[in-house]
């Protein structure tokens, strides 16, 4: 868990996009294992008027190992 995020699975994501609306103007990061999902919801945001929505390159697992090695590898 990264402090400060919001889980939304990805086949949650349409009927719970209302709660970014908050966030319209301002970054979204989106993350996933490796970094493929979350490329693909960071399209589908961005097609829906969420211009600043951000993909984490290499997924969660690549934070943890050069961020924040406190969070467990799966």
């Amino acid at each position: 868990h990264i402090a400060g995020s919001t889980l939304i699975p990805m086949g949650e994501l349409q009927e719970r996009v209302g709660e970014l609306q908050p966030y319209r103007d301002k970054q979204i990061v989106v993350h996933c294992h490796h970094g493929g999902r979350s490329l693909r919801v960071t399209h589908w945001l961005r097609s829906q008027g969420f211009d600043q929505t951000q993909n984490l390159t290499g997924g969660i697992d690549a934070w943890s190992q050069t961020v924040d090695p406190a969070v467990p590898r799966y």
